[in-house]
């Protein structure tokens, strides 16, 4: 029999880590970061072979939902939820289990972040369609862990026990970004994993364990499903929604879930490498671009411009889609130009521009967030 899949893709997010390209109004999944596609079309064409497009969930917020609904015209607009309070993917991903629910308890969601890149995307299929057997047959949540290739501290990790029968390991525990120490530890010991933020389970599944777990957040998301398609929904939905607990579903869920033990949480990790890339900063894209090699020279400068010159330089991203690029004697430079804004960082300090973002909001620069 069928099994009725509903992917669900997060793409809610305040456009900070990739400033000055993204805003908040044009965070990064609505970017086209390589190629024409963006992130959240790239991401609904490799759901593609595995469920209609009428069966696909998007919860946003309101200042991408419009943007996103021309991105994503194949997907129903009353489909496409805008949350009005930010809180988190715990309420998202719950609110998204009460809704099918209502339709169809047995139906297996899939979480997709919306921003993520996948390489081998044969290989992200076979792994899916073996997540959503497993999430099918019972009371299973299903997180599909990377294998890690370098001590990162920026991931969070999921340490795995015993082989299950269903082909899949079982996991013991979740553990936050590590410290570099304990990164280390992690990869050495061979039997942890990144945690990918994909996770799958039947509607069920999860909207129970919303009621375990998030026992007063449960019943305000209850609530706004049951307005769902009636005139009351955004009433409804303005009221309750920021009520909600503002929590990540692996602090929310999985976490407790885990503490249960390995062998009675139904909690299984599916291993798996096919190229996944979180770009989570401006240097996580130029090695992803030049792994891929898209634009690279032979000095590992990576430029998306109408031309370029480098003398004695080396490993620098560089964004300025309109003019003539020259680097002269410079190295590791992350510079990126739009019409407003010029940002020229280090690729070691890429990850502070979200700090550059807040202080531009201190300082009342709406025109520029």
């Amino acid at each position: 029999m069928k099994i009725d899949f509903r992917p669900i893709i997060l793409a809610g997010g305040s456009g900070t880590r990739f400033w000055p390209r993204s805003r908040k109004a044009r965070a990064k999944q609505v970017l086209a970061l390589e190629g024409e596609r963006t992130m959240i079309q790239r991401t609904a064409d490799r759901l593609a072979p595995l469920a209609d497009a009428s069966n696909i969930w998007v919860i946003t917020n309101s200042l991408l939902s419009e943007t996103i609904c021309g991105q994503l015209n194949c997907v129903p607009v009353d489909q496409i939820i805008r949350e009005p309070a930010a809180r988190n993917t715990a309420p998202a991903a719950g609110l998204a289990a009460f809704l099918v629910e209502r339709d169809n308890p047995a139906a297996v969601l899939g979480m997709f972040p919306a921003d993520h890149t996948i390489a081998n995307e044969s290989a992200f299929l076979s792994v899916i369609r073996h997540a959503i057997a497993i999430a099918a047959a019972g009371e299973n949540m299903v997180v599909l862990g990377i294998t890690p290739t370098r001590p990162e501290t920026g991931y969070g990790y999921i340490e795995t026990g015993a082989a299950a029968p269903n082909g899949s390991v079982h996991v013991r525990r979740f553990t936050e970004k590590p410290n570099l120490q304990r990164a280390e530890q992690f990869v050495a010991a061979g039997n942890y994993c990144w945690n990918s933020g994909v996770f799958l389970w039947s509607a069920r599944t999860l909207a129970n364990a919303v009621r375990e777990h998030l026992p007063e957040t449960a019943p305000h998301l209850e609530a706004i499903a049951a307005a769902f398609g009636t005139p009351d929904f955004e009433r409804v939905f303005a009221e309750r929604y920021p009520q909600c607990e503002n929590i990540s579903v692996d602090y929310a869920i999985l976490e407790p879930r885990s503490a249960k033990g390995e062998h009675q949480s139904n909690l299984y990790c599916l291993p798996a490498d096919f190229g996944w890339n979180d770009l989570g900063s401006w240097a996580a894209l130029y090695e992803h671009q030049l792994a891929h090699d898209n634009g690279a020279d032979g000095n590992k400068n990576v430029t998306e411009s109408s031309g370029c010159i480098a003398v004695d330089a080396r490993s620098n991203y560089v964004y300025s889609p309109k003019k003539f690029v020259s680097l002269v004697g410079v190295s590791d430079l992350v510079v990126v130009e739009t019409d407003d804004a010029l940002l020229i960082t280090t690729r070691g300090r890429s990850q502070d521009v979200g700090k550059l973002v807040k202080m531009l909001q201190e300082k009342g620069r709406k025109d520029l967030v």
